[in-house]
């Protein structure tokens, strides 16, 4: 009996060395725009592209970018989620399934969008609430960009009026993808 429990014990402390943490900007569930719940601890190990999203903005045109990044670099890893908010002018103001289909027909977006969520400091879902505190920015309006390393410890926020495929944003997420995640390994 001893040696069982030692065993399921040893068993235990080796998968969770092996499995890495979920770093905290990522450590949320959150319902996608279908309303199945989804772990973004799904995305450790990616660089992540957080957008505050609407159909009906001056920014919407911005979908083009984002699917347009989505497809250059996803498979060196950047992933970009889109979270749908009706926080700003009432610019989005129909459902998931209005706005999925929306986003689907006018700019053939495939990349992960979430169902709709409030970004403002009144009402910020989690994620958002914690990449207003790790960046000391907030959403002024649609179309922010939060910008998340491979180790899901460091975020760029960039201002709605950045276009996705800017310089500057292009640079920042390069730069993260050449860059080889953090790890660190018991007793160092």
């Amino acid at each position: 009996m001893k040696t069982a429990l030692l065993l399921s014990t040893l068993m235990l402390a080796a998968t969770a060395q092996a499995a890495p943490a979920c770093p905290s900007l990522l450590n949320h569930t959150l319902k996608d725009i279908d309303g199945s719940m989804q772990s973004l601890c799904a995305y450790a190990g990616k660089v992540v592209l957080v957008v505050n999203t609407a159909s009906q903005c001056g920014y919407t045109g911005q979908y083009k970018g984002l699917q347009a990044l989505h497809e250059k670099y996803g498979k060196q890893g950047l992933v970009v989620l889109g979270f749908p908010a009706n926080d700003f002018g009432g610019q989005e103001p129909g459902s998931n399934a209005t706005i999925k289909d929306f986003c689907e027909s006018h700019y053939q977006v495939d990349f992960p969008l979430f169902s709709k969520v409030g970004v403002t400091a009144a009402n910020a879902n989690p994620l958002h609430e914690g990449l207003a505190k790790a960046t000391g920015e907030r959403p002024r309006w649609n179309f922010h960009k939060y910008l998340i390393d491979r180790s899901g410890t460091r975020a760029l926020s960039f201002a709605s009026r950045v276009d996705p495929e800017s310089k500057e944003i292009v640079q920042a997420l390069e730069s993260m993808l050449n860059a080889s995640p953090t790890l660190t390994k018991a007793g160092q």
